[in-house]
């Protein structure tokens, strides 16, 4: 499990993203770069790091899923993911 520090503050980097995104498209539309300086950096979506919703964890994520390679096949074992079956031949 990520320290709960960590989540946070990407949740508070997602909602500054969030905040400064009209702003942003409207300098880079007038290629007002000085603009773009004096903005937060937090404020780039950049800076937003991809995290598991279960474990928090950023390292082997999964995009479709949403989560990290270990949560996917815990829960994907337990039958808890829709459509997911694990494969022979």
């Amino acid at each position: 499990m990520a320290r709960k520090c960590w989540i946070e503050r990407n949740k508070r980097k997602a909602k500054t993203v969030a905040k400064y995104a009209d702003l942003r498209h409207q300098l880079k539309k007038e290629k007002d770069y000085i603009g773009l300086t004096m903005l937060p950096r937090d404020a780039s979506p950049t800076r937003l790091v991809n995290r598991c919703e279960v474990s928090g964890r950023r390292r082997g994520f999964l995009r479709r899923f949403r989560l990290s390679r270990i949560a996917f096949r815990q829960m994907a074992s337990h039958g808890l993911i829709p459509g997911v079956t694990k494969s022979s031949w």
